[in-house]
């Protein structure tokens, strides 16, 4: 499997020479403090030293590092719908995007509690430039999407990353998250791009692509924060794309974004698994319509699912309140939910700035505007 060697995690046979070779870089030391921050340095390098498989280390590292982000930056994770998938069974997520790293490695944390087959997970590369975190990523079985390529190079790069995710799929028994759009959302609308599913797709072994995507078994999933950690720090884009600018990210960006979400404060998180798409997918084949109708449609069921399971906070009935000057959901927080929240918005926002401000509330009230689209939201 060399031919996969470009994107692929680490091999469990890699990971004990891995992790000694990063087990003294001061970023793994503020790793390890923030996780065992009553353990010597000596205790957890003896045990990265005795670390051979991806699972070790994600289970006695990362999952212990998840639990310690939780107690400091949030009010706890829930759940619900684990109870669709069964064990020892692959499936590929595909869910809405609001953390680069947080939203895989909360997924994988309720997998791992609910003993189901953990994920591999993509990342664009852009985010593990620094040598440390593409070590890390590899160390926590994330495969890598290649950007910044020429129309040829992305063709051939999303050939190469559909046959890897259909082999993880199919012969690895290996779960595989992956975002429905490239990039976070970053207007709180949550949709499918259907050309992620065209690159899925260019991996098929089947005549027909909607029996590969029934194979494959589809399972939509739906995470929501209370607080977005990382609200304010959308801005800037958001504002480049009204004014029709090209945005460019500053050195270090992604990395300080990767920092906020994991150390800023998000109150409430809920992730909800949907069921597998089977019925849905049988019913889009027999329509009968051409390859490329069949995707958007495909498409338009997995941004249905997203968002009717979606998790609305009171932050978000705050927002669209105050968006839409009404009092129409005030029965759903309390007047010190809205106190926090406008104070939240005003040091984060220059009111000045109409565009920006006007983003920020989009952010947290959009979520209320698409759920209306399927039912009322009380």
């Amino acid at each position: 499997m060399q031919r996969f060697d470009a994107i692929r995690p680490f091999y469990d046979s890699e990971i004990n020479e891995a992790l000694q070779k990063v087990s003294n870089h001061p970023m793994m030391k503020a790793l390890m403090n923030f996780t065992f921050p009553e353990v010597a340095d000596e205790v957890w390098k003896e045990q990265l030293h005795k670390t051979h498989s991806i699972r070790d280390f994600q289970c006695n590292v990362i999952y212990q590092s998840v639990q310690r982000v939780l107690e400091k930056s949030s009010d706890g994770l829930t759940t619900s719908g684990f109870e669709n998938l069964q064990p020892n069974t692959s499936y590929l997520f595909i869910s809405n995007h609001r953390d680069i790293l947080l939203d895989t490695t909360l997924l994988n944390t309720a997998l791992f509690e609910n003993k189901l087959v953990m994920t591999a997970s993509a990342i664009g590369d852009n985010l593990v430039k620094m040598s440390f975190l593409n070590t890390l990523a590899k160390l926590n079985r994330n495969f890598l999407v290649q950007r910044g390529l020429t129309p040829r190079e992305m063709l051939q790069s999303s050939k190469l990353l559909s046959e890897y995710i259909g082999h993880l799929l199919q012969h690895e028994n290996r779960s595989v998250w992956i975002a429905q759009r490239e990039g976070r959302t970053k207007d709180g609308n949550d949709e499918t791009n259907p050309g992620i599913l065209k690159m899925l797709g260019m991996g098929s072994d089947e005549k027909n692509l909607m029996d590969y995507f029934k194979k494959i078994k589809i399972v939509p999933v739906s995470i929501s924060y209370e607080y977005d950690p990382t609200d304010a720090l959308k801005m800037p884009q958001l504002m480049a794309e009204a004014n029709n600018e090209v945005y460019v990210k500053e050195k270090n960006e992604d990395f300080m974004t990767i920092l906020s979400g994991a150390l800023g404060q998000k109150k409430r998180i809920h992730i909800h698994i949907g069921t597998v798409l089977d019925k849905e997918i049988e019913e889009i084949k027999a329509i009968g319509e051409s390859s490329n109708k069949q995707i958007v449609t495909l498409a338009q069921v997995i941004d249905d699912a997203i968002l009717s399971n979606y998790k609305l906070w009171p932050t978000n009935f705050i927002a669209y309140d105050i968006v839409n000057k009404t009092n129409k959901y005030a029965h759903l927080y309390t007047e010190n939910e809205k106190s926090l929240f406008e104070r939240r918005l005003e040091m984060r926002i220059d009111h000045d700035n109409r565009v920006a401000l006007e983003g920020f509330l989009a952010m947290y009230a959009n979520p209320v505007v698409n759920k209306l689209k399927y039912h009322d939201v009380v």
